[in-house]
C-alpha cells in the first residue's frame, strides 16, 4: 500500500496504534512502579482500563484495515505481536510505512 493516500481506515489504524502504543508506556512506565514502588494502584485501574479499551479498539481495527487494504497473513501477526510489546506498535507502523513488511 502507498502512503501517498493512505485510505481512512488506515489513517484511523494509525491513530488508535499510536493512543494504544502511548497508554501501554504509561501502563508500564507510570502506573505500574506507581503501584508497586509507592503503593498507588489506583493509576492502573484507569491507565489499565483505558488501555484495554484501546487494545481491542487496535486489534479490530487492524482487522479491519487487514481487510480493506488486503494485507497478507504476515503483516496481520505481526500487527498483532507489535501490539504486544513496548514499543511494538511504533515500529509496526515505521514499518509498514517504508514497505519493509
Amino acid at each position: 500500500m502507498s502512503t501517498a493516500n493512505p485510505s481512512k481506515a488506515y489513517r484511523a489504524f494509525i491513530l488508535i496504534s499510536r493512543a494504544e502504543g502511548v497508554s501501554y508506556l504509561l501502563l508500564l512506565g507510570i502506573a505500574m512502579p506507581l503501584k508497586y514502588a509507592l503503593d498507588m494502584p489506583l493509576m492502573v485501574k484507569y491507565v489499565g482500563w483505558a488501555h484495554g479499551v484501546l487494545f481491542i479498539a487496535y486489534i479490530v481495527q487492524l482487522l479491519y484495515v487487514s481487510f480493506k487494504l488486503k494485507w497478507n497473513e504476515i503483516r496481520i501477526i505481526l500487527g498483532f505481536i507489535a501490539s504486544l510489546l513496548p514499543l511494538g506498535p511504533f515500529i509496526f507502523e515505521w514499518l509498514i510505512g517504508k514497505e519493509k513488511i
